[in-house]
């Protein structure tokens, strides 16, 4: 097994490298509170012995109500994901549910993530690997630590 599986961004991750920290808000309510929400994380992982890549989704497709908040859609998300990454360094990720979108948000995430619900989509996971981002998915019953689902 490599050393090093994956480059997100500026770090390496795998064994022999700091923890990789994924963390943020569960979706993205507007852009002054993302911002603001970034930058705490990164003050926070400043003074921890880990690596910290910013998580927040532009579209909540697993919510339990149609009425519930979803997030502000695919560009409009990548554009307020664009600057976190300006305004704090960090690499981003955030959720990808459809082959269609594993290449816009690439081109603004090192990292894509595809929800446990979903990581057993074929095509998916292939648009997702044909960006050349690291990429991480997650079989499971129920969503990961860290995720909402209503």
């Amino acid at each position: 097994m490599p050393e090093n599986p994956a480059t997100i961004g500026r770090y390496r991750c795998g064994r022999g490298q700091p923890l990789l920290v994924v963390a943020g808000p569960c979706v993205i309510e507007d852009e002054t509170l993302t911002l603001s929400i970034a930058r705490r994380l990164r003050e926070i992982a400043a003074e921890l012995p880990v690596q910290l890549v910013f998580k927040a989704s532009f579209d909540k497709a697993n919510r339990t109500s149609i009425d519930s908040y979803r997030g502000p859609g695919l560009q409009a998300g990548l554009q307020v994901l664009a600057r976190v990454k300006e305004s704090t360094g960090l690499p981003v990720t955030t959720d990808v549910h459809e082959p269609s979108q594993a290449g816009p948000v690439a081109e603004t995430c090192e990292l894509l993530q595809i929800p446990a619900f979903l990581a057993r989509q074929t095509d998916l996971l292939v648009a997702a690997a044909r960006t050349g981002r690291a990429y991480t998915s997650r079989r499971a019953s129920s969503s990961p630590p860290g995720t909402c689902g209503t």
